[in-house]
């Protein structure tokens, strides 16, 4: 069988690791049967093992569920952006975050253990999906926001980016703002006292750099003041509170935290494949190299 389609090798390629050409002649061996020829591969030693978990879910959702003084995001992984549009897919990924929120999981190892509707648990679930779609299927992260005394906004942004925000005193509406605030800023501090000490160092040192000799001859407490005006400037953009907020940019988050006499408890951000190494490889261009028309 001579007819081996690109699509076929490269799914073996995928499971296998070995190289293209040993991927068609196993398939040709094998008449085209890719189980047939994962187990041609490792018997002649070209491959190590079934490398289909192995692939790399960088796609997906984050979802999202909210009940009485609790609520929980979770990132439901998945290989291609296609997928995320599957209705089996979102079915189960909505599913999770509802049992995420009801089975009171703390992590991901729990939710994964959680029983899912209609029998067995969600990593039965997710596998059973993977037999359905054909893409690696992942619950990979949950966070988990819950106030006795507070209220709780939640924002998901075109299902890849989710915020919960937990807030003392103010309105509904208000802890909804700062979600979207947050979705949209993505602060790496809450408040100033949260910037580490080592970053305020090097920003000093950065700032001290860049003024000329003029400025560097001032007198020490001058000096000094320059500098602090330029980190607490640089404070201000990395920290929720400092920012100008997105709803209102005449004040800041802080402010209109103040102004309805709130504060913020806790903050959550997710966003789809956050650390997730992709590797993007161009089939086409290898199959050109390898039949030495590139």
């Amino acid at each position: 069988m001579s007819n081996i389609s690109a699509q076929l090798v490269k799914e073996l390629r995928e499971r296998s690791g070995a190289g293209m050409m040993e991927c068609k002649k196993a398939l040709v061996e094998n008449n085209g049967d890719i189980d047939v020829a994962m187990e041609w591969l490792r018997k002649s030693g070209l491959a190590k093992a079934d490398k289909k978990a192995s692939r790399v879910a960088a796609e997906g959702r984050i979802v999202s569920a909210q009940k009485d003084g609790a609520a929980v995001l979770v990132e439901v992984n998945c290989e291609t952006d296609f997928v995320t549009k599957n209705p089996d897919f979102v079915k189960f990924s909505d599913a999770v975050a509802d049992v995420a929120l009801k089975s009171g999981a703390a992590d991901v190892a729990a939710l994964n253990a959680a029983a899912y509707p209609g029998g067995g648990t969600v990593e039965e679930a997710a596998k059973g999906l993977v037999a359905t779609i054909g893409e690696k299927i992942e619950v990979r992260r949950m966070a988990r926001v819950e106030t006795t005394d507070g209220k709780i906004g939640s924002y998901i942004h075109g299902g890849r980016i989710g915020v919960l925000v937990a807030i003392k005193g103010g309105s509904e509406e208000l802890a909804k703002g700062v979600a979207m605030h947050v979705a949209a800023m993505n602060p790496p501090y809450v408040r100033a006292e949260d910037v580490p000490a080592d970053f305020i160092a090097k920003e000093k040192e950065i700032a001290l750099s860049q003024m000329s000799d003029k400025d560097k001859a001032k007198p020490a407490e001058i000096l000094e003041k320059i500098i602090s005006g330029k980190i607490n400037k640089i404070v201000s953009e990395v920290t929720l509170l400092g920012q100008a907020y997105v709803l209102d940019t005449n004040m800041t988050v802080g402010d209109a935290l103040k102004k309805e006499g709130a504060d913020v408890q806790q903050v959550v951000r997710l966003a789809v494949g956050e650390g997730i190494e992709k590797v993007e490889e161009d089939f086409h261009a290898e199959v050109m190299k390898q039949a030495g028309l590139a």
